[in-house]
Formats: structure tokens, C-alpha cells, sequence
């Protein structure tokens, strides 16, 4: 049988998640806490799990989850949504993000998407059997470069692929920016898909700048968002997608053959907490600021170089003082002899530039950020 991604390989999250396991070494590479959701939340996961709610949801998601989603982009972005008609509820980000590039593009459309992208971006074009175009973010900041960008379009683009915060960069989109992105394609055929997953995680007194927030761009995008990434629940796999009520049509068409719909019980308890405990995601930045600026005080006394993330739980690090090997190599000594698993930011880019970064993971309790950097401090 001929392969439909002949060059796409195991993804490196787990290559390295599973060798972090092997040897024993502390999980900084996949993003994932390691401490539990809230206590509030998990009750009420049980009280509807042991009240009757365990049949199937509705495909686009139980009606108290998509009303309260709608809420909360209205009071954080200024847009009153259609819960009926512009909400749908997914098994995770990584489904959304699917099923909107394969209800948009087809056999020679053009996606651009921007390196280092997160990898599930080029894998989902080309299942759509459209072409991905890897335009690369400018360095050292990892902004979007618009002539770049403006150089990739033609009558063939049919959507663009953001995501801010980013992951794996922690770089975030400032409004002007999409109003650089909203002239750019303003008189084009082109969809926008925005990766928006980490949008509670954005530091030094920043705002999310949501395709949501902006008049022009929420006509013709889909918004990506992830209540794993937003309460320290990445196992339960579910997220949403916000767009136009003709967008989210073709979106459900394809969500409705891929998962259907989504576990029914997590969906209710969520709706309540949403509407119980709204502080938990708007406090979401402080908790993980705190943490970034932990574990990047604990850095200092490595012979790593950084500059703090913006944004997401991430920290990008330069190890050029320490090493001149590929980031791989790298990597794969740094987990199986110093004891700290990270990922290779070249698993991100089509075409890797020469460069020494990796990427760390902060999302963990402090004890676990403690002994990492004791192990980092110990490389020399």
C-alpha cells in the first residue's frame, strides 16, 4: 500500500515522552502538568458521570457548554456568537484544527503555515491533498514576516495557519498584526485557521489578541481553543472551534465522520465550571507566569541562554555554550545522560535553520522544575 504521508514518522512528543520514560528522566519535552485539574472541576466530572449523563451528546456539543463558550467570547473578545450555529465542541485541538483544513481545502490548494509550526499542521494539508507553503517566522523573535508572507500568496493560497500564543516558540501576535494579516487577504479567497489553544498563558502584562476580538478577521476564520491546555486536563482530549455560521457548517460536515461528538459527562462538568469558576482562566496567565519566571531564575545558573516566552507554557533555550551537535543528538543526550528530556525545535520546521535551540516544557510542579534545573545546572 502506497503511504499517504510517506515522510511523517512516530511524532517527536512521544519519541521523546517514551524516552524520558526509558531512562528515567525528568519530562520537560511533551506539554503536559504535572499536577492534577482543580478539585472543583473533577467533582463535578463525577457528580455527571454518576448522574445519568453518559449517553450520546449532541454532535456539535451539549447546549449549556456551547452557551457558556459563547459568553465567555463575548465578555473577553467583544463577540456575540451564535452557540447554535458558531460553536462546536471537538475531541481535542489536534481534531479541530483537522477538520477545518479538510472542510476548506482541497486537490492544489495552498496552505500557509508558518516554521516552526506545530507538526500536525502540514500532516492535515496533505490529507486535504493541498500543497503546504512553510513560510519561516522571522528570527530572533519568531514574528510573522508579511513580506514573506506576501511574497507565498497567489491565486492558489486558501488559508493561513496562525497560532498565538505559539507553540513552540511562546511568541505572541499584537493586534496590529492582524491588521497587517486582515489587508494582506482582504481581497482574497483565503480562510485564516488560528491556533488560539494557549490564550490564558500570555505574560508581562500582554492581552490575547483573538481573531475573535478583531472585526474583519473572525468573518473568515476558524478559532481553535483547548479546555485541556485551560485546566490542567490534557488526557480528557476535548476543545472547540468559534467561526461564521457558513464556516462552522462545513466544519461539522467534517467533524461529524471523524469523532461525531464528545465524551458527555466531561462536557457538562465543564459548562459548570465555567459558569462556577471563571477566575480559574482568567488567572491562568499569573499562575503560569509565576512559573516561567521560576523556572527561567533557575536558568541563569546554566550555561543555557534565553529570552523569557511571551507566551504558552513553553521556554525556547540556546545551547550553543554547551554543545555544537544537532538539536537531536543533543536532545537525545541530554535525556539519556543528564537525566532532562526537551524537544528539538528543528521537529517543527520543514527546512531547519543552523541553530542550537530546544525546547522546554514549565507546565510541572516547582519540586519538578527544581531537580530539572539541578540537572541542567550539573552540565558543563
Amino acid at each position: 500500500m502506497q503511504s499517504k504521508l510517506p515522510h511523517v514518522g512516530t511524532t517527536i512528543f512521544t519519541v521523546m515522552s517514551k524516552m524520558a520514560n526509558d531512562h528515567g528522566a525528568i519530562n520537560l519535552s511533551q506539554g503536559f502538568p504535572d499536577f492534577d485539574c482543580p478539585l472543583a472541576l473533577r467533582e463535578l466530572v463525577n457528580t455527571h458521570l454518576n448522574g445519568g449523563k453518559n449517553q450520546y451528546p449532541p454532535m456539535t456539543g451539549v447546549q449549556p457548554l456551547r452557551e457558556a463558550i459563547a459568553n465567555k467570547v463575548a465578555t473577553l473578545y467583544g463577540h456575540s456568537v451564535n452557540p447554535d450555529t458558531e460553536v462546536t465542541v471537538t475531541s481535542g485541538a489536534t481534531e479541530a484544527l483537522f477538520d477545518a483544513i479538510q472542510a476548506s481545502v482541497g486537490p492544489g490548494d495552498e496552505v500557509i503555515v508558518f516554521d516552526p509550526a506545530y507538526d500536525s499542521y502540514d500532516p492535515g494539508v496533505r490529507l486535504a491533498g493541498a500543497i503546504p507553503v512553510h513560510v519561516p517566522l522571522s528570527l530572533p523573535d519568531y514574528r510573522i514576516d508579511f513580506a514573506a508572507l506576501e511574497a507565498a500568496l497567489n491565486p492558489r493560497t486558501r488559508m493561513i495557519v496562525i497560532n498565538s500564543p505559539h507553540n513552540p516558540c511562546g511568541s505572541v501576535i499584537a493586534s496590529d498584526e492582524l491588521d497587517t494579516l486582515a489587508e494582506l487577504i482582504r481581497d482574497r479567497n483565503i480562510v485564516i485557521l488560528s491556533d488560539e489553544v494557549y490564550e490564558h498563558m500570555v505574560f508581562d502584562r500582554r492581552s490575547h489578541c483573538s481573531v475573535l476580538g478583531h472585526p474583519e478577521l473572525r468573518e473568515k476564520s476558524f478559532a481553535v481553543f483547548s479546555f485541556g491546555k485551560t485546566y490542567h486536563a490534557t488526557g480528557w482530549k476535548l476543545a472547540y472551534c468559534v467561526a461564521p455560521t457558513e464556516l462552522s457548517a462545513e466544519f461539522r460536515k467534517v467533524h461529524q465522520f471523524v469523532t461525531f461528538t464528545s465524551v458527555s459527562f466531561l462536557q457538562y462538568a465543564i459548562a459548570d465550571f465555567m459558569r462556577d469558576c471563571p477566575e480559574h482562566a482568567t488567572d491562568l496567565s499569573a499562575f503560569y507566569q509565576t512559573k516561567r519566571d521560576r523556572f527561567c531564575e533557575l536558568l541563569q545558573s546554566t550555561k543555557f541562554t534565553f529570552t523569557p516566552s511571551a507566551g504558552t507554557y513553553f521556554q525556547l533555550v540556546d545551547y550553543s555554550q554547551l554543545s555544537d551537535k544537532p538539536d537531536m543528538e543533543f536532545v537525545t543526550e541530554l535525556t539519556q545522560q543528564h537525566g532532562v528530556a526537551a524537544i528539538p525545535l528543528s521537529a517543527f520546521y520543514e527546512q531547519p535553520p543552523n541553530s542550537h535551540i530546544i525546547r522546554f516544557c514549565f507546565c510541572k510542579d516547582d519540586s519538578t522544575l527544581v531537580a530539572a534545573a539541578e540537572r541542567l545546572q550539573a552540565i558543563t
